[in-house]
């Protein structure tokens, strides 16, 4: 196994637990906080699309999937305390969107080699993610990072243990 299969394998396991948590919410149900002061799962969603478009697009520009028109600027930090619902999609849309930026994350990984990956990121990612290699570790694991809140908000609403 190489770096880019287990980043692969690392995008698998994040979808399967993202798309498992989402699997039976209703539309009405992504507007759920886990806790007070928490995003609810809808902006949360939103906001993993929009940011791998973004450092997708950083280290490869232009590989990234388009987004809706103002699809971006409605999953901001300006934009947490919303909980119109008219602001936010459906869940089968947020889903397409996301495997939509999850194959052309694979297919911009699967046109880059080991060496590549070795790369400086772009300046604004160093902090947290100083090479391409880190940057696609990032895009793999960010789903991972929203899970929690997808577990807590699931248990607050009565829904079952699917992982």
């Amino acid at each position: 196994m190489n770096a880019k299969d287990a980043f692969k394998l690392s995008m698998d396991m994040s979808d399967y637990v993202l798309k498992t948590y989402v699997s039976d919410l209703t539309d009405a149900e992504l507007l759920t906080h886990a806790v007070k002061g928490v995003n609810h799962l809808a902006w949360q969603l939103g906001h993993v699309i929009s940011s791998e478009q973004q450092l997708l697009n950083g280290i490869c520009p232009g590989a990234a999937a388009d987004l809706p028109a103002g699809f971006a600027d409605q999953h901001t930090k300006e934009t947490t305390g919303i909980d119109d619902p008219a602001k936010f999609l459906a869940r089968a849309r947020y889903v397409e969107l996301y495997d939509q930026q999850r194959s052309a994350s694979k297919a911009a990984l699967d046109k880059l080699t080991e060496s590549d990956l070795d790369k400086p990121a772009p300046d604004q990612f160093k902090a947290y993610a100083p090479t391409v290699g880190a940057v696609f570790n990032l895009i793999a694991t960010h789903p991972l990072m929203h899970a929690g809140q997808f577990a807590t908000a699931r248990r607050a609403l009565g829904k079952p243990v699917l992982i």
